[in-house]
């Protein structure tokens, strides 16, 4: 004999459905962006009354418009420009590269191309240097419309905030339709709490209200990952799947390293993968629902490594992913040979920045950076002090678990084994690798914002693990929204409240 809800029990059944319904519509789209939007253009505040002093994207749209690869003249200030030596000898030759500034000898040459050689200033007749944005090019093209009707006085923040409030909606779509796949468990309510922990609990939050380069090319990519994300579920559409993560490559080059998640839902939907039995949900079962795994075929319980068996499907699914992303990588790659004449470089190597010396001593990516990049990304926390401002951060910025602590939810025990968690974890650990192992932390930043790479990934593994959305994750969902938006308001505007510090292995920043 079962008993009827209480007043108080249905009415909480009745606002559900409510919700349920007008977010599974259009208009909960809708409400969704005008909501985050709201957030990110109230969080940018004074900020949109002009474009960001490091509005780079702008400089390179308004280049290609002019038929310009570089800066028509000096750069608006000296952050994270590419600078190339021109010099024109007394023998006739014009060479770029640079010169001297590696730590070698004054008069020593360095080409785009060949090895170095030594000129002495004797032989220069007259010097000059040309500046390029030494970063991949996707938001400015999505720029180049609107820099061709406002040219250099574009407003790169409110275009960043803008685009940047699409991603949240788009988030929810996806975790909508991971319940929809029968993936996940999670209710329209559930998706809502993570969206949230994502768009406003996560350091997205203040990335999305600065505008600056470095901040647009996180909101572009997280935009590539989520369509990466979505199109790879199932290797269903892989055109699509390799277009989108070309995409979010040609916003940061990381990107690239997402493609492990396609390789693993290929491999299992055309049995070029057996994978370990798991459990099948079962169409509108209740939260809590005990579900029996049941046993798969002997080869099913084979080693890992014995189960992949690549076959033509594969083969197939695989070149249609490679197709896009290969189209895109050889425009990249003649964009940055034509720049730098080396089809692999961005330009960082010819950044005119203080740290030059670690990275001619120990290049882009060292296992030299990887304690101080943990570090930055788990275990730096803020100064407390007794006196005003009370709480300083550091410029490396925070732990992950300090600004969006329901993160923890990730390495706990799902609630029912899923296919995705393995594939999703190797995701995760693909994408972060290049950036631990980087000669930067992310500094100048407030929280860990390379993070936002694999993001997409962690909300992902949190929705298809099942585990309930207890009152203690909700808390930590709501005490890191004005942690994030603390972030968001301060940074580079109130700068009193953060600290610059150096506790990087030989005592560069």
């Amino acid at each position: 004999m079962t008993s009827e809800p209480s007043g108080l029990e249905q009415s909480g059944i009745e606002q559900s459905d409510k919700i349920e319904r007008w977010f599974g519509s259009w208009r909960g789209a809708i409400t969704l962006y005008l909501v985050f939007a709201g957030a990110y253009l109230g969080a940018s505040g004074p900020r949109l009354r002009q474009h960001s002093q490091y509005n780079h994207y702008v400089y390179l749209a308004d280049g290609w418009l002019h038929g310009r690869l570089a800066l028509a003249g000096p750069p608006p200030n000296e952050n994270d420009w590419a600078k190339v030596d021109v010099l024109v000898l007394k023998d006739g030759r014009t060479v770029k590269g640079t010169y001297g500034g590696r730590g070698g000898p004054a008069d020593r040459f360095y080409p785009l191309r060949g090895k170095p050689v030594t000129i002495p200033e004797s032989d220069i007749a007259s010097r000059s240097a040309l500046r390029y944005v030494s970063f991949p090019p996707l938001p400015a093209l999505l720029m180049l419309p609107f820099v061709a009707i406002w040219n250099l006085a574009f407003n790169d923040v409110l275009f960043t905030a803008l685009l940047a409030a699409l991603n949240p909606v788009l988030l929810f779509l996806l975790l909508q339709d991971l319940a929809r796949r029968r993936l996940s468990r999670r209710s329209v309510v559930d998706n809502l709490w993570l969206t949230a922990m994502f768009g406003l609990g996560s350091v997205y939050y203040y990335c999305s209200v600065v505008g600056q380069v470095w901040y647009t090319a996180h909101v572009v990519t997280v935009a590539g990952s989520i369509g990466f994300a979505w199109a790879a579920l199932g290797a269903e559409r892989p055109l699509r799947a390799g277009l989108f993560a070309g995409l979010a490559m040609a916003a940061r080059p990381t990107g690239l390293f997402m493609s492990v998640f396609f390789l693993f839902e290929a491999a299992v939907a055309t049995g070029a993968w057996l994978p370990a039995p798991s459990p099948e949900i079962p169409p509108g079962a209740p939260a809590g629902t005990v579900v029996t795994v049941v046993e798969g075929s002997r080869a099913a319980r084979r080693a890992w490594w014995k189960r992949f068996r690549p076959n033509r499907a594969f083969a197939t699914r695989l070149a249609r992913f490679c197709a896009p992303l290969v189209a895109i990588q050889v425009v990249l790659y003649v964009h940055n040979w034509a720049r730098f004449g080396d089809p692999f470089e961005f330009g960082h190597r010819y950044l005119n920045v203080m740290w030059q010396d670690r990275i001619q001593r120990f290049g882009l990516f060292n296992y030299h950076f990887l304690s101080r990049n943990l570090a930055a990304a788990l275990v730096l926390l803020p100064r407390i002090l007794s006196h005003f401002p009370f709480v300083k951060i550091s410029q490396h910025g925070m732990s992950l678990l300090l600004t969006t602590p329901a993160l923890a939810y990730t390495v706990a025990p799902p609630a029912e084994p899923t296919r995705l968690r393995a594939p999703l974890w190797l995701t995760v650990l693909a994408t972060a690798l290049p950036s631990l192992l980087y000669q930067n932390s992310g500094y100048i930043q407030l929280g860990y914002r390379f993070s936002l790479d694999y993001m997409v990934f962690f909300m992902m593994l949190l929705a298809v693990g099942n585990r309930r959305i207890s009152r203690l994750w909700k808390g930590l969902i709501i005490v890191s929204i004005p942690i994030n938006l603390f972030l968001a308001i301060i940074f580079d505007r109130a700068m009193e409240f953060t600290y610059d510090d150096s506790f990087f292995p030989h005592g560069f920043n």
